[in-house]
């Protein structure tokens, strides 16, 4: 679906990204809207694909998931065999919360969320150890979260001057 965004759509996805339990009758209300184009708007949204899912973020220290790595992986050879079937692996690995196929001297950056030092230890031997595609790992520890936000940058977009319905 080719759907280009204007200024109304960018006020929806800011106010959905700073809470997506909204309803649309409080969504309406922040950008000056009935319901029903807000609605309509919505829906194009996502069918467009500028919202790909609504999510709950969660303590990961309340649930015992606090011990952040980053950790990068260089694999033995690059092909695109051996790139799709470490893809579908890591996608399988419920540790690793993000990945991303980087350039430079490693081939892709995990994110791996654990309760602590000693269960890493033991997934990195056993679980990301055990994919034979893999070369070297180095692994970054988390010490303290200074920013975490899942939201894109919104702000200096233009549009033209008129608006849809």
């Amino acid at each position: 679906m080719d759907y280009r965004i204007d200024a109304t759509d960018i006020l929806i996805l800011k106010a959905l990204q700073e809470n997506a339990r909204l309803t649309t009758k409080e969504l309406a209300a922040k950008v000056n809207l009935s319901t029903t184009p807000v609605f309509e708007r919505l829906k194009r949204l996502e069918k467009a694909g500028y919202i790909t899912k609504y999510v709950a973020i969660l303590n990961a220290g309340l649930l015992g998931q606090g011990f952040v790595v980053y950790c990068s992986v260089k694999l033995r050879r690059m092909s695109k065999e051996i790139a799709n079937d470490f893809v579908a692996k890591v996608r399988d690995i419920p540790e690793v919360t993000e990945c991303y196929n980087i350039s430079g001297e490693y081939d892709y950056l995990l994110k791996i969320h654990s309760p602590d030092m000693k269960y890493y230890q033991e997934f990195l031997i056993n679980v990301l150890g055990g994919i034979d595609s893999l070369g070297s790992v180095q692994s970054w520890f988390v010490m303290d979260e200074i920013k975490q936000d899942t939201g894109i940058p919104l702000s200096g977009l233009s549009f033209p001057s008129e608006s849809r319905q």
